[in-house]
């Protein structure tokens, strides 16, 4: 008899497994007749057989991190390894408000604004309405009648207060908080001799065990199920072991995460009070509106499921140590700035020249491009605990390379209403890539057979499409002074012509020269490295140039590299109020990376999509005699695009007036580790500034 295989999990083939069975025993006859008593007594054997598997098989899913599925499980696996999820985390904003006195009675000295709700959101954001708290009752002064409460923190969600007593006669004892959605961050123990006493020791968080004393005041926390929290305290070996009918209490707030991410508008909910001999008085007139400086923000929601699978090993892998690119790039968004979004870690010796003891980290957030300074120091200061004595770690603002494209569509008007229907569509779909995962991010790939495969599959109608491929960085400057810049690509430029004008850049203006240049290129024989020029334009669709200034500089082809002799910049275009100079130039490979620090991006709107109707697959042209052939190779002009018209920043300096540039705002390149020194004084100092 043939051994049964039940190690499947589909109802019907483990039917048809018994039945196979079945077939070797002459004992029963009516196994294979749907109508038959044997027949049902299968369906049951084979129902209980696949129930069984499937829970076989879910359990085993289930004892592996990598596998499992449920919330908790996950957990609990991460916890062995030492991982605490990251906690859902309240959005936060300052308000400031003042309270005139001068008709309130007793008059008071000073007035306290106590914990708890503070405001709430003004009218419905996102059809819906936010409390905001502060942890701690805040205490003013009245000066001259007014009591002013400038920048408060305030985060959003409920204040909330769990008490526990500590119990000798319970075994296994846990301090569970019943509430979902906690800010770990914003969690304060106090623990009292008993529920009578009046003095109370504060414990702070600890999330190891290194420098824990026997009698540490510390408490620890690990997440348990539905979301929930459990606080743990030290057994008398690793910190402080609480005694019999200690009483606990613990004040947390509940949020809604990055749900009210962007309220900037506040009404007045809290509680005002002051003391006059012995007796409590409440302040409910003379307070003013509440104004922000800033929009709420910074909230999240509890760390998922794929992000815990992802960075619990890591974690475990680092051991609470920062040594290599990878330690960092783990422990950076795991432990210290959780709004990370994407991250690259590089040494100083991989830079030219080589930059040894240092680390250099960019950082895209999660909200922004940029990182504030203030941010940027707290990371550093945090990195201090995991980092290696000796190594400097540095973080760059956020560099972007652009990629734009010039697509010819070609399209049967057969299968589409207009050549306008076909463009949107595939515009629409390239957005979406754009937007994707697979380019937003460092060391991400721009896949031209991807993204032609992209256009070719927006729509029907759409037989194939010619698709240019050109790389962009924007220089910052600094105006009225003279710097050397620096800018690179991280992919080697395409030699289009010998005779030059392979990069291209957008109008600025110079000191010494009346009108607009332009930064182009002559490459030498060795096809390697190339010699800077600045020129004029009569136009900017011109084909005249007029050569002002040769050899201001140099390029080298194979890195990808432009730098610019020092020169005093006093127009350029502009990015949020900042001087910038738009520089392009076509890569050797249409796959273009983004490499170190660079975040590739897809500038879809400065990419130009144009359709052509193919004559041939429309049944217009079967000859092909009036075939419209688009080129492969880029072309155009001489210079950026953009009319002449536009002003551009410019400064204090000779020939700074206004002056023309093209109209595209773009980002401001930022500063790399080749930074040198920069010169703040006027035209007559000098300084090197690389991006």
């Amino acid at each position: 008899m043939p051994l049964a295989n039940f190690t499947n999990l589909d109802f019907g083939q483990v039917k048809t497994t018994l039945r196979e069975y079945l077939k070797e025993n002459s004992n029963f006859t009516d196994y294979d007749f749907e109508g038959s008593n044997l027949s049902t007594i299968l369906d049951v054997l084979a129902y209980n057989t696949y129930i069984t598997s499937y829970n076989a098989n879910m359990v085993a899913n289930e004892v592996f991190i990598d596998s499992a599925t449920l919330r908790e499980n996950v957990v609990s696996l991460a916890r062995n390894i030492g991982y605490l999820p990251r906690s859902r985390k309240a959005a936060s904003s300052t308000v400031s408000f003042f309270i005139d006195t001068s008709n309130i009675t007793p008059v008071p000295s000073t007035i306290t604004l106590k914990k708890g709700i503070v405001a709430t959101s003004q009218g419905s954001f996102g059809r819906q309405s936010y409390t905001f708290c502060i942890l701690e009752d805040i205490t003013v002064p009245v000066v001259d009648s007014i009591a002013s409460f400038n920048d408060i923190f305030i985060y959003e969600g409920s204040l909330l207060t769990s008490n526990f007593t500590n119990s000798a006669r319970t075994p296994n004892q846990k301090f569970v908080l019943q509430n979902s959605g906690i800010d770990t961050n914003l969690i304060s123990v106090a623990v009292r001799p008993n529920e009578q006493s009046t003095r109370s020791v504060t414990y702070s968080r600890q999330d190891s065990l290194f420098d824990i004393k026997s009698d540490s005041k510390v408490y620890y926390l690990q997440e348990v199920e539905d979301e929930r929290y459990q606080v743990i305290f030290g057994d008398g070996i690793f910190g402080n072991k609480l005694e019999d009918n200690n009483f606990i209490t613990v004040n947390y707030i509940t949020s809604s995460g990055d749900a009210a991410n962007g309220v900037n508008q506040f009404t007045f909910a809290g509680r005002l009070v002051y003391t006059r001999n012995s007796q409590e008085y409440t302040v409910t007139a003379g307070i003013s509106l509440l104004t922000t400086g800033i929009s709420a923000s910074g909230g999240e929601s509890i760390e998922g499921v794929e992000s815990i699978k992802k960075f619990a090993p890591r974690i475990y892998a680092s051991q609470n140590r920062a040594l290599t690119a990878n330690d960092y790039e783990t422990i950076i968004p795991a432990k210290i700035y959780p709004e990370t979004e994407s991250i690259s870690v590089f040494g100083g010796e991989e830079l030219v020249p080589p930059q040894y003891g240092k680390v250099f980290i960019s950082i895209k957030p999660r909200f922004g491009d940029f990182i504030p300074n203030l941010i940027k120091e707290n990371i550093k200061t945090k990195l201090k605990k995991y980092s290696v004595a000796g190594i400097v770690p540095e973080i760059l603002d956020l560099k972007y390379l652009y990629l734009e494209v010039n697509t010819k569509i070609y399209y049967n008007t057969n299968f589409a209403p207009s050549s306008a229907y076909v463009s949107t569509i595939v515009q629409n779909n390239t957005t979406r890539y754009s937007e994707s995962t697979e380019l937003n991010k460092y060391g991400a790939r721009f896949k031209y057979s991807k993204f032609l495969k992209t256009v070719d599959d927006s729509h029907e109608s759409v037989t194939s499409n010619i698709t240019t491929v050109a790389m962009r960085r924007d220089l910052g400057v600094v105006l009225d002074t003279f710097a050397e810049y620096q800018i690179s690509f991280g992919n080697s430029f395409h030699i289009k012509n010998m005779s030059g004008y392979n990069i291209k850049t957008s109008a600025f203006r110079i000191a010494g020269v009346q009108s607009n240049v332009y930064l182009s290129d002559v490459p030498d024989t060795n096809r390697v490295t190339g010699s800077l020029f600045l020129f004029t334009l009569p136009s900017v669709g011109s084909q005249s140039p007029t050569i002002v200034r040769r050899n201001v500089g140099t390029i080298n082809y194979v890195s990808g590299t432009v730098t610019l002799n020092p020169v005093n910049v006093l127009a350029g275009k502009t990015k949020d109020g900042q001087p910038v100079i738009e520089i392009e130039a076509t890569p050797t490979s249409n796959d273009v990376v983004g490499l170190q620090d660079l975040y590739l991006q897809l500038d879809i709107s400065n990419s130009n999509f144009e359709t052509v109707i193919d004559d041939i697959a429309s049944g217009l042209d079967p000859s092909a005699s009036s075939y419209i052939v688009s080129s492969s190779y880029s072309n155009g002009n001489l210079v950026r695009s953009g009319g002449p018209d536009t002003n551009i920043v410019t400064g204090n300096g000779v020939g700074g007036s206004s002056v023309s540039t093209p109209n595209v705002i773009t980002q401001q390149a930022t500063t790399t580790p080749t930074q040198t020194s920069t010169s703040t004084s006027g035209s007559s100092s000098s300084g090197s500034i690389s991006y």
